[in-house]
């Protein structure tokens, strides 16, 4: 993903060898280690305008006329000469909800890994951390609209298991190998089964960078899905930005004895974000995601179909504090919402503020 940090990890037995975005390079003298804290805190109200919960569909804001909690993080980076470690933690209804296939305390795990760099060019992950996937990110400090895509609920949430990356010029990659999508601690008849994980940056100039991103396995469900992910941004000046991400996910579900043909889900999203000044920003975010096989987030709805979302966001900031009231409207191709009477309905809307203070 193209904000989500690819951090450096412990060297694993397993010889993977790749690049992922640039990281800071370390000189050839010792560094003395070093304890970073930072984390965040943050609410949100939301009313429906059909005045029902039931009409969201994406993660973390499935609430209405209420007053509700998002999640208190902090995150602890600890850095030596070469070896490093992170142990990112988050707890309430957001960090639970990213945690979802695990029970108890671990639900407060967002990213727990250690990292080691033999050389400033190559690093090596052994833990749990964030996909590369996408645009959007767990921390809602670090995203401009509150609510969030239907990519970002849809795809992978986080991977366990082992990675390595190295950096050349304008040019990043990574390889990996993790458990099942989201699972810490994969499911008895999984535990040899893994998934397949790459990325290759590009850091065109300045202004302009290029992710590409990949993720291939089997699910716990038996199916088979391979998913293509691609985020670009754009500097167009001091005051405006672009940002894009898309991605293509083939399916092939399971009948009891087989997988059969690939059914495919895919997304994509645009973000226009404009900054006419240092403490406030706009960001209108326009994405049509298309699941008609119902294979995601139309699992819950009685039928399959496309949605296109389009969601206008405000960032008030002063400080580590930044106050977002956002509007949303989803106009869907089937009736999968429903009306202030109950009925179902194409449409639906809603209106949100969230506070947010990060250290």
């Amino acid at each position: 993903m193209l904000r989500k940090k690819i951090i450096a990890a412990l060297a694993a037995p397993v010889l993977i060898f790749a690049i992922s975005r640039p990281a800071n390079a370390q000189d050839s003298t010792v560094v003395e280690p070093s304890l970073k804290i930072s984390g965040s805190v943050d609410g949100y109200y939301k009313y429906d305008f059909a005045k029902t919960a039931g009409n969201t569909y994406t993660s973390f804001t499935q609430t209405h006329n209420s007053f509700s909690l998002g999640m208190a993080s902090v995150k602890f980076e600890h850095k030596g000469d070469k070896i490093s470690a992170v142990a990112d933690l988050g707890f309430g209804p957001r960090a639970k909800d990213f945690s979802y296939t695990d029970d108890g305390i671990t639900q407060a795990i967002k990213q727990l890994y250690v990292s080691y760099s033999p050389a400033d060019w190559l690093t090596f992950t052994l833990g749990t951390w964030g996909t590369h996937i996408g645009y959007e990110l767990l921390d809602p400090q670090l995203n401009r609209n509150y609510s969030m895509s239907y990519m970002f609920t849809n795809g992978p949430f986080s991977h366990t298991g082992v990675k390595a990356a190295a950096t050349k010029g304008k040019h990043s990659f990574m390889l990996g190998v993790a458990n099942a999508t989201d699972y810490r601690i994969p499911p008895s008849d999984m535990i040899n089964k893994k998934f397949f994980l790459a990325q290759y940056g590009l850091a065109a100039n300045e202004k302009v960078s290029l992710y590409l991103n990949f993720v291939s396995g089997q699910a716990p469900d038996t199916s088979k899905s391979n998913q293509v992910d691609a985020v670009v941004t754009a500097k167009v000046s001091d005051k405006f930005s672009v940002g894009f991400n898309g991605t293509y996910t083939s399916v092939k579900l399971w009948d009891g004895s087989k997988n059969l043909d690939g059914e495919a889900w895919w997304g994509s999203a645009l973000y226009l974000n404009f900054d006419p000044a240092s403490n406030f920003g706009l960001t209108l975010r326009g994405e049509l995601f298309s699941d008609k096989k119902q294979l995601k987030v139309y699992s819950g709805a009685p039928v399959g179909g496309s949605i296109f979302a389009t969601t206008l966001s405000a960032n008030f900031k002063k400080g580590g504090f930044t106050f977002i009231p956002e509007i949303r409207f989803d106009n869907g191709s089937e009736e999968i919402f429903v009306d202030k009477d109950g009925a179902a309905s194409k449409s639906m809307g809603n209106f949100l503020f969230a506070a947010i203070y990060s250290f």
